[in-house]
């Protein structure tokens, strides 16, 4: 690259003004120059393919555009796209990586939030904290120790996790501190690799059937839409959870609700399939489920978390040093 490389943002203005705004620009320009400070939204417009002809770096985010054959075209001197989010799915395909450009993602930065997210959510559960907090509510009196069921607790609680992915992992890790028994299913571990973080490797039908909390991690690819079938949900315990911080469309929603309405099950849900639910569909009045606004991933404060870990990666790229999270042809179509 130039020694003072070009920079364009592409990305939609809500996503600038609360991830980027005016602290990144000042990083930004320790490291490049941005050509435009308004972020791009459309790469077709004549004004967009202008900038694109001269821009080494593209800084993305949520909202960024497809850059495929027409885009990198309009940019030859394109040498890096930093992404300040987690999946690069969207806009980046195998032809920014056949041209030899470098791609990196703030999906690391952007786990540990819905980690966190997740393990409180299974402490909650394990606990019956909210169920128990309406029942106190309605009564406005403590139960004795003798009323509360002997299996309420988090020791010796059994999770299943469905996924070892990135956020997957963090929550085993996290959750090898707590007295618990931990179950983990992915078809790209080894028994051995799920010893190391505290959890048994069993198949999807195990971790079902044996698990009190079921936390799901996998990322929506063409092979996991509906991977959690209804007979999935059919063989967890009564009064099981369903913890899902990953897609809603990796669940059989159809089943889950007949689940849950029915009061066999919990769920806690941060996505859901439609991402927003009619207001008229049975789970907004389900007291045994809890539905949150998709909050589990990088938000408010946690944002700048994203813009760092980006922005680390713009300043190794410029000075032609391995990228700290880079994103791998060979990868892509396993991650989220």
């Amino acid at each position: 690259m130039t020694t003072t490389p070009t920079a364009l943002l592409a990305m939609a203005p809500a996503t600038d003004e609360a991830l980027i705004g005016e602290a990144g620009r000042a990083e930004i320009a320790e490291h490049a120059r941005l050509l435009t400070d308004m972020p791009l939204t459309d790469f077709s417009t004549p004004e967009a393919e202008a900038l694109l002809g001269d821009v080494e770096v593209l800084i993305t985010g949520w909202g960024c555009p497809p850059v495929g054959e027409a885009q990198l075209a309009a940019a030859p001197k394109l040498r890096a796209i930093i992404h300040t989010a987690g999946s690069v799915r969207g806009h980046v395909g195998p032809e920014v990586f056949a041209r030899g450009i470098v791609v990196s993602s703030a999906a690391a930065a952007n786990a540990k939030p819905v980690i966190e997210y997740t393990l409180a959510m299974i402490l909650l559960e394990g606990k019956k904290v909210l169920p128990r907090a309406q029942a106190y509510a309605r009564t406005c009196r403590q139960p004795s120790l003798g009323e509360i069921p002997r299996g309420l607790g988090n020791h010796g609680t059994t999770v299943g996790v469905l996924s070892a992915s990135l956020i997957g992992r963090g929550v085993l890790e996290r959750l090898a501190w707590h007295d618990m028994d931990l179950l983990v299913a992915d078809p790209y571990v080894e028994a051995d690799e799920a010893a190391g973080w505290g959890a048994e490797l069993v198949t999807n039908e195990d971790l079902f059937a044996r698990s009190d909390i079921v936390s799901l991690h996998t990322p929506l690819l063409a092979a996991t839409r509906g991977l959690v079938s209804a007979e999935l949900i059919a063989a967890m315990k009564p009064g099981a959870t369903l913890i899902n911080t990953a897609r809603g469309a990796v669940v059989d929603q159809d089943a889950l609700t007949e689940a849950a309405v029915a009061g066999r099950i919990r769920a806690v849900l941060d996505v859901t399939d439609p991402e927003t639910l009619p207001p008229e569909h049975p789970l907004w009045g389900c007291e045994n489920v809890l539905i949150t606004p998709h909050l589990a991933g990088s938000q408010g404060n946690e944002l700048i978390r994203m813009r760092r870990s980006a922005l680390a990666d713009l300043a190794r790229a410029v000075a032609g040093e391995p990228l700290l999270h880079p994103v791998r042809h060979e990868t892509l179509e396993l991650t989220a």
